[in-house]
């Protein structure tokens, strides 16, 4: 298969959260009512109205997106196909540490439905981990890397390395030690490995990383080989302003990040906010549009100073 890629700015709201969503946000479990469904379907269009606003607020169109899930944004993302906005749709199941297809056998049915511009996967994948699990993992992705080559939709690759027991240790167990001395590295040999098993996404949705050095890392393995054409976005980990500043600055000053996807640190407190009744449906609309034009500001204002 030769290398291909996606390359141009790409601003992506993402909040095709499923499982989090409805377990964290509204605190339920288990096989949900269809009026449960439509409550939390009507949470996500205040996100989709955010970006909208957004949008027309001067946030560019052709490098804005949005990353929704069919279940409960099948409306949004049929709506943002006829309005002219870039969308991605997940193809994962939610919520589990293996990766496995939504929709089973017939994953090309549900991209073939939903037409997204971006086919997305969320993948935990840890290169020193259990090893029959990352194949397992690794045959599956090949299988959806092949399909979307054949189509319209390009392939769009989450990657999260979640430490395993034996890497905390080596850190004493200090988190953000195994986030600065060893993440980076094995995600460079999770990308090498998933390319030489066949895996060739267009974009690689990165975890933030504090040093230049380690974007540079991370680049270099995602465009080894040929495939120049490869882009990389920095997701937000749902961390806090001041975490999310310092990712996005310090990757868009790097050759190769072309962009971010950032959800819960634009929408999740305005939404609990509108949800408690503390904030009008129309201030969470405003809130998080801003929260989204300033991630944009951010990423463009340190792209185009990295670039004089």
């Amino acid at each position: 298969m030769t290398p291909i890629g996606f390359h141009k700015p790409l601003y992506i709201l993402p909040f095709d959260h499923r499982g989090s969503f409805q377990k964290k946000m509204f605190g339920w479990d288990g096989t949900l009512s269809a009026k449960q469904t439509d409550e939390i379907a009507a949470a996500k269009r205040v996100i989709y109205d955010a970006f909208k606003d957004a949008i027309e607020a001067g946030v560019p169109k052709e490098k804005a997106g949005i990353l929704v899930d069919e279940q409960f944004g099948a409306a949004i993302l049929r709506e943002a196909l006829a309005e002219g906005y870039l969308t991605a749709c997940p193809a994962e199941k939610s919520g589990q540490n293996e990766f496995d297809f939504e929709y089973g056998d017939d994953f090309g049915k549900q991209i073939e439905r939903v037409q997204p511009n971006f086919c997305k996967v969320l993948v935990r994948y840890n290169a020193e981990g259990d090893k029959d699990l990352n194949l397992r993992q690794a045959t599956r992705l090949r299988r959806l890397s092949d399909y979307l080559h054949q189509g319209r939709s390009r392939f769009m690759f989450e990657l999260l390395v979640p430490p395993e027991k034996f890497q905390l240790d080596r850190v004493h167990g200090n988190k953000r030690a195994y986030d600065l001395e060893l993440r980076a590295s094995l995600m460079v040999q999770a990308i090498e490995e998933l390319q030489a098993a066949g895996v060739e996404p267009f974009v690689w949705k990165i975890e933030g990383l504090d040093s230049r050095e380690d974007c540079e890392r991370v680049v270099a393995a995602a465009r080894a080989h040929g495939r120049d054409q490869v882009g990389c976005i920095i997701l937000g980990r749902g961390e806090d302003d001041s975490k999310v500043h310092l990712w996005l600055t310090t990757a868009a000053a790097v050759p190769g990040f072309i962009g971010f996807a950032v959800g819960r640190t634009s929408f999740w407190d305005p939404l609990v906010d509108w949800r408690a009744n503390k904030i009008t449906r129309h201030a969470a609309v405003k809130e998080i549009s801003r929260r989204y034009q300033k991630f944009v500001e951010v990423f463009e204002t340190r792209h185009k100073a990295a670039r004089v």
